[in-house]
């Protein structure tokens, strides 16, 4: 990616007097070289800590100190004029008492020439604008260049070179359907990727970049297709997500349950809504420990909002006015669940003088209100997969979370909902590549009033569509898993395997691959956990889910819970579940995976030859047996 901006500077000219305007702020501090009112160079730096509480006058002073340093080439060697907005800098050679930090500043000016002239800040608009936040320095235009050795590749890919020949000399292959424009391919508007690593490269940045949300193989998929071509693309794509490592390991599994009781449909975008919290998340150094979920039950546009468990209505209140009212106005009806911050009476009279009626969920039916249960969940996956190990920032993520969200193709509209809403996509960074579209594809990216009107006409289509195939739709059953003996898994760690404090909301579900070592009953497996992971390596087939990917792929070790199930020293011992022998310089010693009495399985411990001889000395001697007579490979069984 490249940058570029409009300011041009001069050549600098050593025949002429140089000009250096300094100013500060506690944010940074800015100067400008310059040549009779000609910019020759800028230089800008911003604060850390420490010097940002400085004093007015020490902040001037430090930027006239730093300019200078940074052009000393050109200022050494002869005099020139030094501006300032700050009056008292104009003495800064007849300072009688001066501190440590003043005479060495003092010391290293004496090393140059130059005459200190009062500019006012109206004056001074250069450097006071370089002293402060950066957002507001210079017009940048990204643009993406890596796209241009396509044009090179085309002749010779296996997947584009015939239809490369034919667009060449016919303008276009015996389908109709590709293009040539400005040296690209094009398949209707798609741009056609060759056969390299920017097709994996691509999909990397619409699954898992810094304005996607690790979303599904289907949703992945739409955002791929809509801007790019190459052939089998679903089924690598499909591939790549499935083989997603983030994903394995952050997301949770989804289950279909309970019947779809459909709202009555809208008829246009934020004319009704959702709203719910999402509750128990870790608390953020901005003291957030909530999330306040708004929906659009028409275009499924969402808006996340970071909060307090503790805000009361009239706090909920404002914030929906912050966020939601000032960019949608006031919607007709609303659907939540029953919870106190809607049943207040500040909330429903405030709604009531807007002429505004709420609409309740029924009791313990949460499907009535599924689409923010959908979103919840949505929500969850997205926080923890672009939180990562960072789970005490999830606010911060929050606007990057809600953008891939509302940018990402909903399965009942067909639509993303920025498309619903403003009929037209979202530019991406993607989308910064430099390429126009010839004018006939450009044609299709219609933006009048007649083609939103259409967009959102499909949409309540499909909603109609949708609600009565979900009405119909009975209660989907589990299916059954069954895996084989050297199989890799990821295990979803529940919280009771975690130590005490430090399981969270956000916190990464899944951990592996581990290796299945053998079935255990009809529904539970053993893993082949490292030594020093200190919980059962017993899990429940509902915990296991298949590993896509690299069969050799390491475990990260980190980020394993440790903790050990409590023992009490009258805890029984039912059975020995496995056995196993380590080498040490002192020789092997033998391990036993024990299954405790009135425990589950995932509290099954190792322990060693003493620990059993001290709690079952009989099972110890017939442990010793087996041993003894090399059978070392069947556990004796319990008492």
């Amino acid at each position: 990616m490249k940058m570029s901006h409009a300011p041009i500077l001069s050549l600098p000219d050593f025949e002429k007097v140089f000009e250096v305007d300094c100013d500060a702020s506690h944010v940074g501090i800015g100067a400008v070289l310059s040549q009779e009112g000609k910019p020759v160079a800028y230089f800008s730096e911003k604060l850390n800590d420490v010097r940002s509480r400085y004093s007015t006058y020490d902040l001037e002073f430090y930027a006239i100190v730093q300019a200078l340093k940074f052009w000393r080439c050109y200022l050494i060697q002869r005099e020139f004029v030094l501006n300032t907005d700050h009056e008292a800098l104009r003495f800064l050679g007849s300072q009688k008492n001066l501190n440590k930090r003043h005479a060495k500043w003092v010391s290293f000016l004496q090393e140059y020439s130059f005459h200190i002239k009062h500019k006012t800040g109206v004056l001074n608009k250069v450097a006071d604008a370089l002293s402060r936040r950066s957002h507001l320095l210079i017009t940048v235009y990204p643009t993406i260049t890596s796209f241009e050795f396509l044009k090179d590749t085309y002749a010779s890919d296996s997947d584009f070179k015939d239809i490369w020949e034919a667009c060449l000399n016919l303008g276009t292959d015996p389908s109709g359907q590709f293009v040539i424009h400005q040296g690209f391919l094009f398949k209707g508007s798609r741009l056609c990727i060759s056969n390299n690593s920017l097709r994996e490269q691509l999909v990397q940045e619409l699954h898992g970049g810094g304005l996607s949300g690790h979303f599904g193989q289907g949703k992945t998929i739409a955002m791929v297709e809509e801007k790019y071509f190459w052939p089998h693309m679903r089924k690598q794509i499909a591939k790549f997500v499935k083989q997603c490592k983030i994903c394995q390991a952050f997301k949770g599994t989804s289950q279909n349950s309970g019947l779809y009781t459909p709202l009555p449909i809208p008829n246009k975008p934020w004319e009704d809504i959702s709203m719910d919290f999402i509750l128990g998340l870790p608390v953020t150094v901005r003291k957030h420990d909530s999330v306040f979920v708004v929906v659009d039950r028409f275009s499924k546009m969402a808006h996340f909002i970071p909060c307090k468990k503790t805000s009361d209505a009239s706090h909920v209140a404002d914030l929906f006015f912050k966020e939601i009212v000032r960019l949608h106005g006031i919607p007709r009806t609303f659907t939540s669940d029953r919870d106190t911050r809607f049943l207040s009476h500040f909330w429903r009279t405030l709604w009531a003088k807007l002429g505004t009626s709420l609409q309740f969920s029924s009791a313990y039916h949460p499907q009535t209100d599924g689409q923010t249960e959908v979103v919840n969940r949505s929500l969850g996956n997205l926080l923890r997969c672009l939180a990562g190990e960072k789970p005490f920032q999830w606010d911060l993520i929050l606007p990057q979370a809600e953008f891939a969200y509302n940018n990402s193709v909903n399965r009942t509209t067909g639509k993303t909902p920025f498309e619903i809403l403003y009929g037209q996509s979202i530019p991406h960074i993607l989308d910064r590549n430099g390429l126009s579209l010839p004018s006939k594809i450009s044609a299709e990216a219609l933006e009048t009033f007649d083609h939103i009107k259409s967009v959102q006409q499909q949409v309540l289509e499909k909603l109609r569509i949708s609600n009565d195939k979900y009405k119909a739709a009975a209660d989907k059953h589990r299916r059954e898993v069954v895996f084989k003996e050297g199989d890799m898994v990821m295990a979803y760690f529940r919280r009771q395997r975690f130590p005490v404090g430090t399981f969270g909301k956000l916190s990464r579900k899944k951990f592996g691959p581990f290796r299945i070592l053998r079935k255990l009953g009809t529904n539970a497996y053993l893993l082949d956990l490292p030594n020093t992971v200190g919980t059962s390596p017993i899990f429940n087939v509902s915990d296991l889910s298949l590993y896509e990917g690299n069969t050799g792929d390491s475990v990260d070790l980190e980020t394993l819970p440790l903790s050990t199930p409590s023992l009490n020293q009258d805890d029984l011992i039912e059975e020995i579940v496995d056995i196993k022998t380590t080498k040490t310089r002192h020789g092997e010693h033998q391990k036993f995976l024990v299954k405790w009495s009135n425990r589950p399985l995932i509290d099954c411990t190792w322990i060693d030859a003493a620990e059993l001889q001290k709690r079952n000395l009989e099972l110890y001697k017939r442990v010793a047996k087996v041993f003894s007579s090399g059978d070392e490979n069947s556990p004796p069984g319990g008492n």
